[in-house]
């Protein structure tokens, strides 16, 4: 649609430049004045300047979104502790299963979803759930993968894993709402499949029509 409009709106500005050099050109000033007003090339660059000053405000926005997403990634440590045997292991957060006790020192990152086995804490949990106030937890109380450990020594049995994760479907969420179209955006899509077809098929049976009772084919087109 917008390729249209714009390669119409210069087609044309085009075609009444040459009639305009025409009439210059024979003396013919009638002709000179009858296509001095329709030059469409200010149209065609306030379609697309609109259009470039969107697809950078759509890109600026996407861009915001991104950058939030990637925040959200990095909440989440890459490795975990675990306790196997009361002997703790370093290892990647990805081999982490449920049901393992995982360590949490002071000023880490809890790795993933799970429930407080051993310790007392507060927990600052303000980047997942906008609390800014740390909360106290206690053995059986859960707690969020991303949140931050901030004052004690806690063991963590992890609950969730992997997708499963709040996080992860957070994450999830915020992409997948980054990605879809608005619902009226989808009935502005729908709509044009329809209209565009039904105004460009009247204007060709428009310009048919006048040439057939005779008119000649620069009214035709200015119809």
């Amino acid at each position: 649609l917008i390729g249209i409009g714009s390669a119409a709106a210069l087609v044309y500005g085009v075609w009444a430049i040459y009639q305009i050099g025409f009439g210059l050109g024979h003396g013919d000033l009638h002709l000179v004045h009858e296509y001095s007003m329709d030059l469409y090339f200010e149209s065609a660059g306030m379609i697309l300047t609109l259009i470039t000053v969107g697809k950078y405000l759509e890109s600026r926005a996407k861009g915001k979104t991104s950058q939030a997403i990637t925040k959200l990634i990095n909440l989440a440590p890459k490795t975990a502790v675990r306790l196997t045997d009361g002997v703790e292991q370093e290892i990647p957060l990805e081999m982490v299963q449920a049901g393992d006790i995982l360590a949490v020192k002071p000023g880490q990152s809890i790795p993933t979803d799970g429930r407080v086995a051993e310790g007392l804490s507060a927990v600052d949990e303000s980047a997942i759930t906008g609390e800014s106030i740390p909360v106290e937890k206690q053995p059986g109380d859960p707690v969020t993968g991303g949140s931050i450990n901030q004052s004690g020594y806690l063991k963590i049995e992890a609950t969730k894993v992997g997708g499963d994760t709040t996080l992860a479907q957070i994450i999830h969420l915020v992409e997948e709402a980054s990605s879809s179209k608005a619902p009226i955006s989808k009935l502005a899509d729908r709509v044009s499949g329809v209209f565009v077809p039904i105004v460009i098929s009247i204007a060709v049976l428009a310009i048919i029509v006048w040439l057939l009772v005779g008119e000649p084919f620069s009214f035709a087109l200015s119809i």
